[in-house]
């Protein structure tokens, strides 16, 4: 009898001992990249809206789910190893601002989610903003005339310019689309346009000479790396020269620029935790269509007004999004 019931409790003790072991096995937690093509400190509060996202969806850095960072300080020739590294890492999602082409070089299998890139059908990272087919998806800053929109501000806030100074990286992925925008823009507003070409930090000062040496009324910048990265440095120089400028990105105006019009980022980087929700829950890239921007934020500073001698008239002012006094 004792033997029968040996029998029969230890196929039970066995599967009870097994159950016990798999409970005690640590889960594996979803394991993302972020990519940043600017430095930490440009994407700093765009990463917290990031990961905001991400908790509002169920997600907590840290406790089910954890970040490894890359950032290339607007060097553009360390994109190509940056992703490199997060596919040697076996990362689950890579997540990309704003150079995708680096990141699909590097990984055709891992899915990557893409923020701010210009033209994503353009520049040959998807097939179509509705089906982008392959391993990525994600936001673009794609929209009508957005390069055009800054131009006419500036005009609006110093309607006295007519020579303006672009400062853009020539090597950039959205390089080509921004250059096209620009003359057509110009033309319409009466504008001549100087292009001023930075590739690294040591151009800078060049450019800066350049655009003092051929009589810049105002300056533009494009939405790059290494001019996002070395925004204090662009800001300091247009505030010393006294000249209005218009920036991509509220981070410069935040660093004492004179204003800024851009999509909203915090709200595409939000959005970019959905997408990474949505594929660790089985989606793929491919069925997942490409956002484009819908929200616009146009920041001013005041103090910034006020040092270069500039008055905001009235109508440009009631329009922005954000003031900083």
């Amino acid at each position: 009898m004792k033997a029968k019931i040996l029998v029969y409790a230890l196929p039970a003790l066995i599967l009870a001992t097994i159950h016990l072991a798999e409970a005690q096995q640590p889960t594996k937690i979803p394991r993302l990249g972020f990519l940043g093509a600017s430095s930490a400190s440009f994407y700093s509060a765009r990463i917290d809206t990031f990961r905001q996202g991400l908790r509002e969806l169920g997600y907590i850095e840290g406790k089910n789910i954890a970040i490894e960072y890359r950032f290339a300080d607007g060097k553009t020739e360390r994109l190509p190893e940056l992703p490199a590294e997060l596919v040697n890492l076996k990362v689950d999602i890579i997540v990309t601002v704003p150079n995708a082409s680096a990141a699909k070089n590097a990984t055709k299998t891992i899915p990557i989610v893409f923020a701010a890139v210009a033209d994503p059908v353009a520049q040959g990272i998807v097939t179509s903003l509705a089906r982008p087919g392959g391993n990525l998806t994600g936001l673009t800053v794609l929209a009508p005339e957005l390069g055009g929109k800054r131009l006419e501000l500036l005009k609006e806030t110093s309607p006295k310019i007519t020579r303006v100074a672009f400062l853009f990286n020539p090597s950039g992925e959205s390089s080509p689309f921004l250059l096209k925008e620009m003359k057509t823009a110009a033309q319409g507003l009466g504008l001549h346009i100087q292009f001023l070409e930075v590739r690294s930090l040591s151009d800078f000062d060049g450019a800066f000479a350049t655009a003092i040496r051929e009589g810049a009324h105002g300056l533009i910048t494009g939405p790059q790396p290494v001019i996002n990265t070395n925004r204090a440095r662009v800001v300091e120089f247009v505030v010393k020269n006294r000249l209005p400028a218009i920036f991509t990105n509220p981070e410069s105006v935040e660093a004492g620029g004179l204003m800024s019009y851009s999509p909203d980022f915090s709200e595409q980087f939000r959005r970019a935790a959905t997408y990474v929700d949505k594929i660790l829950k089985g989606a793929k890239p491919a069925d997942l269509p490409v956002e484009q921007p819908t929200k616009f934020e146009f920041v001013i500073n005041l103090k910034t007004a006020k040092q270069i001698g500039l008055t905001i008239p009235p109508n440009v002012l009631a329009r922005a999004d954000k003031v900083i006094r």
